[in-house]
C-alpha cells in the first residue's frame, strides 16, 4: 500500500481519536471531573518543574525579568499544548507494536524511534513558535534569545510527552494534560521572576546571592505548590 493511500485512513484514525475524547466528556457524566482533575494536577501538584524539576535551564536563566518570563511562558504553553497531543496520534498510530495495522503492517514495532519521533515534532512546534513570535514581538524574540529555539530541547517538553506515554492518557486526556503542563510551567518562571525582581532591593547574605537564593526560593515555591495535594 503507497503512502499517500494510506495517509487518509491515518488522518481519519487521528479524528475519530479527537471525536470519541470529546463524545466522552459529553456523554459520560465523571468525564469532565477526570479531566478538571488531571488539569489541577498538572498544574500544581505534578507541576512539569517544581515536581519533577525538567526545565530548570531556561528556568534559572530566563526568570530575571517578568515579561520575558510571560512571553517565554506562552510559548512553552502552545508548544506543550500542541505536541503531547501530536505525539499521542503518532505514539498510538505509528510507534506502539501493531500501531500500523490500518497501514496493512499489524506485526510492526516502532518503539525504538519514540525519542526521535517526539523530539522531531518537538522542534516542528517550536520552529513555528519562533517564526511567529519573530513576526510579532520583535522586542520579546531580542529578548529571549536564545532560550526560544532552546525550547526545542528543554526536557520538560519532551519529559512531558514521555509522561503521556507512561500514564496512558487517551487523546483527551493528553491534550489536558499538555495544556496543563505548560499553564504550571508558566505560572511557576512567572512566580519566581516577580519574587526575583523583589529580591533586587533585599537584604541578601552574600554567599546566597545569585543562584544560591534563587534554589532556595525556588523549593519554597515548589513546597507552597504541594499544598494543593489535596485537592
Amino acid at each position: 500500500m503507497l503512502a499517500f493511500e494510506v495517509i487518509p485512513d491515518l488522518l481519519t484514525s487521528a479524528g475519530e481519536a479527537a471525536a470519541a475524547a470529546v463524545a466522552a466528556v459529553v456523554d459520560e457524566p465523571g468525564a469532565a471531573q477526570k479531566y478538571v482533575g488531571i488539569l489541577l494536577r498538572s498544574i500544581f501538584v505534578e507541576n512539569i518543574l517544581l515536581a519533577f524539576f525538567l526545565g530548570m535551564c531556561s528556568y534559572l536563566a530566563v526568570s530575571k525579568r517578568v515579561d520575558s518570563s510571560v512571553g517565554l511562558g506562552i510559548a512553552v504553553i502552545f508548544v506543550l499544548g500542541l505536541t503531547v497531543p501530536i505525539n499521542w496520534v503518532v505514539q498510538e498510530y505509528v510507534l506502539r507494536p501493531g500501531a500500523l495495522h490500518w497501514a496493512g503492517m499489524p506485526d510492526s514495532d516502532l518503539s525504538y524511534l519514540q525519542f526521535l519521533t517526539f523530539i522531531a515534532s518537538i522542534a516542528a512546534a517550536v520552529q513555528i513558535v519562533e517564526m511567529a513570535v519573530d513576526k510579532m514581538s520583535p522586542k520579546l524574540y531580542a529578548a529571549l534569545g536564545i532560550f526560544l529555539p532552546l525550547i526545542a530541547v528543554n526536557c520538560a517538553i519532551l519529559g512531558s510527552s514521555l509522561f503521556m506515554v507512561e500514564r496512558k492518557y487517551s487523546f483527551g486526556e493528553s491534550v489536558v494534560f499538555g495544556l496543563g503542563s505548560g499553564i504550571g510551567w508558566l505560572l511557576a518562571i512567572v512566580s519566581m521572576a516577580a519574587i526575583r525582581w523583589r529580591l533586587r532591593t533585599a537584604h541578601v547574605p552574600g554567599p546566597l546571592k545569585g543562584l544560591g537564593i534563587t534554589f532556595i526560593t525556588t523549593g519554597l515555591i515548589a513546597m507552597a505548590f504541594m499544598t494543593f495535594s489535596g485537592i
